[in-house]
């Protein structure tokens, strides 16, 4: 039973690579050995599995049917040998989690360090990323996510709030007068972020009834959040940041709050997981964890 099992997971594997060449690099082995193994499951099974060329890889009506059974199989043996160890109290297996650059190098891996410590058997798998993997999400088990995302495929658990600030250095503020509407922004220099492929230079506020967006001009930006806001600590200029970023900043004085009578779109940070793959006792035990830690109360408001 052990080769079947190895089959199913290597077929999961390989369909959700999208391409021989792709599932090759995960599995660290050549192309060619992915093609053989490939081969010798469709000969156990009599089936075609996969139509492929050097350009193409495409399931057949059958390897659709085996891809569906082997992750609702694999999810089931997951669920059931989760609840087994639980039953002894022992936590072991594999843990496979992503998260943002920023909030995974000084919240995130912190958080992995002290669970693993609680559950030394656990193998934990840390991926940290500027774009939230969608399109690949059953690669991990959960996936911490900060602020919105669109997709229905995912379920979304709380962790923290989070609000968002516009802020800048106090030396930037004391050249240049300090923004007193959103509109005013439109003649200041804007650092922004670019992450998760968002409109990143359209910030909208609300305020009461009121609702306003404005495109600031962006003078710097880049895709690590800790760059931005050492830009602005620099005076470069006024960014829109998370709370957890610039908390630290705003209350040694290194920044200040601007337009805080406004409000900004909140960005509080979740937990994903994707719907089929349901959730083991292990992905739920670490949910919990990250729960506890964070809620009700964040370590950026204590």
């Amino acid at each position: 039973m052990s080769n079947d099992i190895t089959d199913l997971r290597f077929f999961v594997g390989l369909t959700e690579s999208g391409s021989l060449a792709e599932a090759a690099r995960r599995l660290d082995v050549t192309a060619s050995a992915v093609s053989q193994r490939l081969r010798q499951l469709e000969g156990r099974l009599g089936l075609q599995l996969v139509h492929r060329s050097t350009r193409r890889f495409a399931l057949t009506d059958e390897g659709a049917l085996f891809y569906a059974g082997a992750v609702g199989l694999l999810s089931e043996l997951d669920h059931l040998t989760d609840n087994l160890r639980a039953r002894s109290a022992e936590v072991v297996g594999s843990l496979n989690v992503c998260g943002p650059l920023g909030f995974g190098r000084h919240h995130l891996a912190a958080a992995i360090a002290d669970f693993h410590a609680l559950h030394p058997q656990l193998k934990i798998s840390l991926t940290l990323s500027d774009v939230t993997p969608v399109a690949d999400a059953s690669r991990f088990d959960l996936i911490v996510h900060i602020g919105h995302l669109a997709d229905s495929s995912l379920i979304a658990y709380p962790i923290a709030p989070n609000a968002r600030f516009v802020c800048a250095a106090p030396g930037y503020l004391a050249a240049r007068p300090a923004p007193r509407k959103p509109q005013d922004l439109a003649s200041h220099d804007c650092v922004v972020l670019r992450e998760n492929q968002e409109d990143v230079s359209l910030w909208r506020f609300t305020k009461k009834r009121s609702e306003v967006s404005v495109r600031v001009p962006v003078t710097l930006s880049s895709n690590d959040g800790d760059v931005v806001r050492q830009w602005a600590i620099k005076g470069k200029g006024l960014i829109m940041r998370s709370e957890w970023d610039v908390a630290d900043s705003l209350a040694s004085g290194q920044l200040v709050r601007v337009l805080d009578d406004w409000s900004l779109p909140d960005a509080d940070v979740v937990a994903l997981v994707a719907k089929r793959l349901g959730m083991s006792a292990r992905v739920k035990l670490f949910l919990g964890f990250l729960q506890a830690r964070f809620r009700p109360v964040p370590p950026w408001r204590r």
